[in-house]
């Protein structure tokens, strides 16, 4: 049975639109774990558009369940996760110009650099985790990065929700959950998925974790958040 993390992110989003000291995360992320949430993840991106620094660590300090660190591979996310360590980070692709990440990190093309970013973290008792498209290629490449986990992208596959195109996205996942679990690998999956496409995801054997955050938080709005982590936990046990 899937698990699931909140990402916790547009709390903070709403928070940084005013520059003021709430809504909290930390009281986001409480809410969550008492809801039943099984982690909490945060992305830190380099232009600190949403969590800050210290978001990251007062959340470190306090929350009972697993911290995962979104992040991008550069110097300065790795000195942070180092220094704070969370349960586990996960490299992502970013862009100063996107509005959300916008597909899986391309481990084939950028091999040797992840090789050598993750080595320190596992050393220092960090899971990481690489946010990738469901191919073989980038499953393969993660393997040998040194990564124990992968988090498949999983926006093609809402996109293509009640579509035609629905089967053929989901099998991919399908199928890539299987591959990656065949080569010693643990899957979690996220991004896109929501109160309507995420109970297929759920069932696939050998999938972990769904990291949600956006259509979460969005049902928070009109239910509060304590029903809304309720709901979408009940949706994927």
């Amino acid at each position: 049975m899937a698990t699931l993390g909140v990402n916790i992110d547009h709390i903070a989003t709403i928070r940084q639109a005013r520059l003021s000291t709430e809504p909290d995360p930390m009281a986001a992320a409480y809410i969550c774990e008492m809801a039943g949430a099984d982690a909490i993840t945060v992305h830190l991106r380099e232009d600190r558009r949403h969590i800050q620094d210290r978001d990251v660590r007062i959340l470190k300090d306090t929350i009972k369940t697993r911290l995962n660190l979104e992040m991008a591979a550069t110097d300065e996310m790795q000195k942070i996760a180092l220094e704070i360590m969370p349960y586990s980070c996960t490299l992502v692709p970013e862009k100063r110009q996107e509005l959300t990440t916008e597909g899986g990190l391309d481990v084939v093309s950028n091999f040797e650099k992840l090789k050598k970013f993750i080595a320190p973290l596992v050393e220092a008792g960090i899971i990481v985790s690489l946010f990738i498209d469901p191919k073989a290629d980038q499953i393969e490449k993660s393997q040998q990065a040194g990564a124990q986990f992968i988090e498949f992208h999983t926006g093609k596959y809402a996109e293509a929700f009640n579509t035609s195109t629905e089967k053929y996205e989901f099998e991919k996942i399908k199928n890539s959950t299987e591959l990656a679990h065949e080569i010693g690998l643990r899957i979690n999956a996220g991004h896109g998925l929501n109160y309507n496409n995420v109970m297929p995801v759920a069932q696939i054997e050998h999938m972990e974790e769904l990291n949600i955050g956006h259509s979460i938080i969005s049902r928070a709005v009109m239910v509060g958040l304590d029903s809304a982590v309720r709901d979408m936990k009940s949706l994927i046990s």
